[in-house]
Formats: structure tokens, sequence, C-alpha cells
């Protein structure tokens, strides 16, 4: 199944549909084979102008494109597919985009037999190191992932995990840049503190933080070994370390993950 030879409608074009057709133009797709949808007319003139690709309804996206991707807010949803779920011929793919919502959520609403995936990606998408785990469906075949893959691919990197993973991978991932963010902030706030100006705190923090991801995914050490060699004894590390600890840090991250991961099986509740 050649990506090339398919036409792929954006249902939602909001900030990870957004992401989605921007990374699929900047690897090459015909922006003639990429249909979007906006709720709203200036949002729709918007993504128009932007990118240069037609912007439809929602029930010619579903007529014109052979794969149909959801990125709708999980609480519209539902609404939706009330819209579109009668109208979806045979053949084709539905991918959800939509944090939270299990496959089975469209399935019920979908005709029979229409393959789903399920998507998490996150939006280091807009530099192209995106993280996205993808999930097939009951009616999802390795065709399929293929497929799904083949989009994402250029948005990062892809992972193919169970569909009972995915509210863990939304906690970690999906959720996760906004965390290092969090991160970043505080410790450029300290910098401050320290007498740094905030440019050159915000420099040493990011290319730090740079620097430590590359060394985490390229050397294939334990991030244990890792803080290790720059633990040394008696020294600056271990002692910002030992506070790190004392104030409950990885406490407060295993706690935060689980908040994550709950309010999206609360997500799906709701909309069920």
């Amino acid at each position: 199944m050649s990506a090339e030879v398919h036409t792929v409608a954006v249902i939602g074009a909001g900030k990870i549909g957004e992401l989605m057709l921007s990374g699929l133009l900047r690897s090459g797709w015909p922006a003639d084979r990429l249909l979007a949808t906006a709720r709203r007319p200036e949002r729709a003139e918007e993504i128009a102008t932007r990118y240069g690709v037609r912007v439809v309804d929602n029930l010619t996206a579903v007529r014109d494109a052979e794969v149909l991707a959801i990125s709708v807010k999980p609480q519209d949803a539902g609404v939706l597919l009330d819209e579109i779920g009668p109208k979806i011929p045979d053949g084709k793919l539905v991918i959800s985009l939509c944090a939270g919502l299990p496959t089975g959520f469209f399935s019920r609403r979908l005709p029979a037999g229409t393959p789903v995936v399920r998507v998490m990606t996150n939006t280091p998408a807009l530099v192209d190191q995106a993280m996205t785990a993808i999930s097939a469906g009951t009616h999802a075949t390795g065709e399929h992932l293929a497929l799904a893959e083949e989009m994402f691919k250029p948005l990062g990197a892809t992972i193919r995990v169970p569909e009972s993973q995915q509210d863990a991978v939304t906690a970690l991932s999906g959720s996760g840049p906004a965390y290092f963010y969090l991160l970043v902030e505080a410790m450029v706030d300290a910098g401050i503190l320290l007498g740094l100006p905030r440019q050159v705190a915000h420099d040493l923090i990011v290319q730090t933080a740079i620097g430590s991801a590359v060394m985490l995914r390229d050397s294939g050490e334990h991030p244990v070994k890792l803080r290790e060699a720059v633990t040394s004894p008696a020294g600056t590390t271990i002692s910002a370390v030992r506070e790190l600890e004392k104030h409950g840090v990885r406490a407060a991250l295993l706690a935060a993950l689980e908040a994550a991961r709950d309010r999206a099986r609360e997500l799906a509740a709701q909309a069920t």
C-alpha cells in the first residue's frame, strides 16, 4: 500500500490536525492529496491560505478522501461521528487523534468492519521530532498500521503499542513536552536567582536539555548510569540531587503521570 496514492482528509484542523498537515507537506505529500475541515470559516480560510490545501465540509471530506484523520476534541467526537458515520463507505481508513478515545468508541458509530487506527502524537511534530504511538483497532490490519506509520514518520519517531497502553502513552509522551517546559521554566528562574541574566540562563538550560536528550538516545546507556557519570563524590551535583529527592520530585512525577492517565480515561468515559 503506497501512501502517495491516498488522499488524506484531516477532519478538525486544530492544533494537532495542523501539525499533521504541515508535517505531511514538509515530507513531500502532494497538497492536492490533502483535505482539511474546520468548524469556523475564518479558521478554514487560514488553513487554506497557509498550506494551499482544499478546505471542505465534513461530508465532502468523507466522500473524497481515502484516509480520514479525525482530530477533533474528544467531547466533540460523538456529534461528528453521528454526522459522518452513516456516510462512510467501505474501504475508508479512519485514524483517530482524539486523546483518550478508544477505537471501540469509533467502531460503535461507524459502519461494521471499518478499520480504525488510534494515534497519539505530540507537539514536537512542529520540528519533526514527535513521538507517535500507533495502535490497531479490531478491523485494522498490518497494512493499515504501515500506512499510518508512513504518514507519521516524517513528523519524528513512531512506535506500535497495544491499545491498552495508549492512556499511559498519552500521559507520558502526549503530555510529556509540557513537563519538560515546566522544568526548563523552573531552572531558568533558578538561574536568575543565582545571578544569571534570563537569556543566559535560558540558553544554558536549553542546550543542556538537548545534549542530555541526544546522549540518552544515542548512547544506549541507562539514565542512572549517565546521571552517575555527572555525580562526583561530595560534589555539587549530589548536593542538588539530594534536595530534589528531599522535595519529592520523583514521587511528584509518578503522581503527575498517574493523574494524566486517569484524566485520559475520564475523557473517554465522558464521551461514551
